[in-house]
């Protein structure tokens, strides 16, 4: 009996899989931006400018024999007064007063500019040295990491700052002059702002203690000289706290894991972090408000609001 062949079996091919799916990682966030500081430097040249100018208008040997003058015969007009007189080694208060130094009676009648010019003058060599080298230690990291004009004001602001904490005379002292003048008030606020930028930034801090005990450190040092050598503290406390609040404003980082939307491509659907926290935020606004309360209440006491309103016309007074 004969049997016909069966027909080949019928071979159905699996379906086919699935698309592979591949999900790239997010891309690291891009490095913070650094800035090239320069107008730290430029600032410590226009400071030894200005002592230079300083000392060639007090020429010394106009008043004293080169014998007198220290160094006197090296330096000529350029040399110092006699040490006995001014332990700074540098110029007489009388020349300082006169290109700008800061002097309460003059700034209450008419020279308020004195609270900006003071900034930029100078008492001596050991002056100038010791706030040089604390500009270079604390301004060149914050202008490396916010920039020349955040850094720039800050900076600018609290030595108004501590000017007119100088002429409140906030700390009763034994000065030696009633001439003061230099950068320590602006200083002592970037000393103030780096504390309120740790504070405000500090998630991005590995090495928080470090990082306290640094800033501690340096700030003890120049308080501890300024009452040895007799400073104007006035001024270094003024600055100091105007600072901490400017820095709430100006100082503040984005917060880790924060990443811009432009870097971020359009495949990829996460909840971006925001740039700033809630507690960045209330800082930011206590510290503005801090400032112009600050800055307000040292105007108004040094220059007498109520006797100025006395002195204006009456058709001022009604509006």
């Amino acid at each position: 009996m004969y049997y016909p062949p069966a027909p080949p079996p019928m071979y159905y091919a699996p379906p086919p899989p699935p698309p592979v799916q591949f999900y790239a990682p997010l891309p690291w966030p891009p490095p913070q931006r650094r800035h090239s500081p320069w107008l730290v430097p430029l600032i410590c040249l226009v400071n030894l400018g200005m002592f230079v100018y300083e000392m060639y208008k007090n020429n010394c040997p106009s008043r004293n024999s080169k014998d007198t003058c220290m160094l006197g015969h090296v330096f000529g007009r350029f040399s110092f007064e006699p040490f006995d007189q001014v332990h700074w080694i540098g110029p007489t208060a009388e020349t300082i007063r006169s290109l700008g130094g800061l002097d309460r009676n003059l700034v209450v009648h008419g020279q308020a500019w004195r609270l900006f010019t003071s900034m930029w003058l100078h008492g001596g060599v050991i002056h100038l040295f010791f706030n040089t080298i604390s500009l270079d230690f604390v301004g060149l990291r914050l202008e490396r990491d916010f920039g020349y004009h955040r850094f720039g004001l800050v900076y600018l602001l609290s030595g108004v700052g501590g000017s007119l904490a100088s002429c409140l005379r906030i700390v009763q002292e034994n000065l030696q002059s009633t001439v003061s003048a230099g950068a320590s008030g602006a200083i002592f606020g970037l000393c103030g702002a780096s504390l309120s930028e740790l504070i405000t930034n500090w998630t991005l801090y590995d090495d928080k203690f470090a990082a306290i005990m640094l800033l501690l450190l340096n700030v003890g040092v120049n308080i501890g000289l300024g009452f040895l050598l007799k400073m104007d503290n006035s001024a270094h406390i003024g600055g100091f706290v105007a600072g901490f609040f400017l820095g709430f404003v100006f100082f503040i980082k984005p917060q880790f894991g924060y990443t811009s939307s432009k870097f971020i491509p359009s495949y990829h659907e996460v909840q971006p972090t925001r740039r700033h926290n809630f507690c960045q935020y209330f800082l930011a606004v206590l510290g503005l408000v801090g400032s112009v309360a600050i800055f307000a209440a040292c105007f108004g006491l040094l220059f007498n609001i109520k006797e100025i309103k006395e002195k204006l016309p009456d058709s001022v007074k009604s509006h």
